[in-house]
């Protein structure tokens, strides 16, 4: 089992979108959240300072709502939502350069891939301790209602003989999942996940 370090804001394990009084991204902001909980992870724990103009070692909840709505010209919530990882790097990189620094890379693993494959990239990225921005599409188990067209961040895995489960985190708290029930979303649209790496 390997759960990475996080922050949290009051009693809430981290941001939580329901903040919000600007409605894109109350109902859309999901991208720009997972994103600003990146930069303050990397700011207080991989010494990427410039990422967060507060200190991360102290979040307040004014200052994450004032920090996301910075994020949010770089990755603006839409009718459709950013509903490819390749637009979430995209508005991210566009963020990154903003705070001048070159250190973080990122590549995708899209939906498509095999369980294995996606299993271990998220083995190996939180062993790295690195947090994963993931997207999920639609999913045909109910279970996963709550992640229908969704940005969250995984920092966590725990595998056992009978499951590999993941951490996600979304709206102010952490909830341990099936990661092999998970990744089958049983339709076309498969969204992925974002691997950071310096």
């Amino acid at each position: 089992m390997k759960e990475l370090l996080h922050y949290e804001i009051g009693d809430s394990y981290g941001s939580n979108q329901d903040w919000f009084t600007d409605t894109w991204m109350n109902r859309g902001g999901c991208g720009a959240v997972t994103a600003c909980d990146s930069c303050i992870y990397l700011a207080k724990y991989k010494n990427m300072e410039s990422l967060y103009p507060y200190d991360p070692h102290h979040v307040t909840k004014e200052e994450f709502i004032d920090f996301a709505l910075t994020m949010k010209p770089f990755l603006s919530p839409r009718m459709h939502g950013i509903n490819k990882t390749v637009t979430y790097m995209d508005g991210f990189r566009d963020y990154l350069a903003t705070c001048k620094d070159v250190r973080l890379k990122m590549r995708s693993l899209e939906g498509t891939e095999p369980f294995d494959l996606a299993k271990n990239a998220i083995k190996s990225q939180i062993d790295l301790e690195y947090p994963i921005p993931y997207l999920m599409l639609l999913h045909k188990d109910e279970v996963f209602h709550d992640y229908n067209w969704h940005w969250f961040l995984v920092n966590g895995y725990d595998e056992t003989p009978d499951a590999f489960l993941i951490k996600a985190v979304t709206y102010g708290q952490g909830e341990w999942l099936d990661f092999a029930k998970l990744w089958d979303t049983g339709h076309a649209q498969k969204g992925g996940f974002v691997l950071y790496y310096e």
